[in-house]
């Protein structure tokens, strides 16, 4: 049964469409918090970081259903993750018409029901997850992307004093390193180089 789900859903699409989510969820609350005065007008709007959520949604979902390559399915798993984790992000704002500080519950509501997911789906679907991954941390997506993690994530470090959001930052921080060192210890096994 689970061989014939593996087939139907793509369960590393999945796990990437959730990482992807979680990680602009939690980028755009941290920026939101330390930067609580930026933002975007433009002929007399407000353009809030939802819009750019539904867009990304929207693309993410147009290339899912019009291509099936392996590449850009996982684009489309980026795009439809990150927009959902933009417009979730501004779910107090959406629901009370302005007020985008109404509850901190939302914000662990979501990140709850996120951890939640990604648990069910690797617990169902280790084995195909684990073949994306170590995939992924052979190609130089990964060392871009730990580079990236790494660099957004120790500068937002210097500009908060709030504790809670420093031990993220800083496990963010460990986690790109970590991914950044997988990707030369994996090059060097592979190839006898680091460059």
């Amino acid at each position: 049964m689970i061989d014939t789900l593996e087939r139907i859903i793509k369960p590393h699409l999945s796990v990437i469409a959730n990482i992807s989510f979680t990680a602009s969820f939690i980028i755009a609350r941290i920026f939101t918090t330390l930067n609580p005065s930026v933002v975007v007008l433009t002929g007399g709007f407000h353009i809030h970081h939802f819009w750019y959520g539904l867009a990304m949604l929207v693309v993410g979902g147009w290339l899912g259903i019009s291509y099936q390559a392996e590449r850009i399915d996982r684009l489309a798993a980026v795009l439809f993750g990150g927009g959902g984790g933009l417009i979730a992000d501004e779910v107090g704002l959406l629901l009370t018409f302005g007020n985008y500080w109404v509850e901190a519950t939302y914000t662990y509501v979501v990140i709850f029901i996120t951890f939640v997911t990604m648990g069910i789906l690797l617990n169902l679907f280790w084995k195909p997850v684990r073949k994306e991954f170590s995939g992924f941390l052979r190609n130089h997506g990964s060392l871009y992307f730990g580079i990236f993690l790494a660099a957004i994530s120790s500068s937002f470090i210097l500009e908060t004093d709030n504790p809670l959001i420093q031990s993220v930052l800083i496990s963010l921080t460990g986690f790109a390193s970590l991914i950044i060192l997988l990707y030369f210890a994996l090059r060097y096994r592979r190839t006898g180089k680091i460059f």
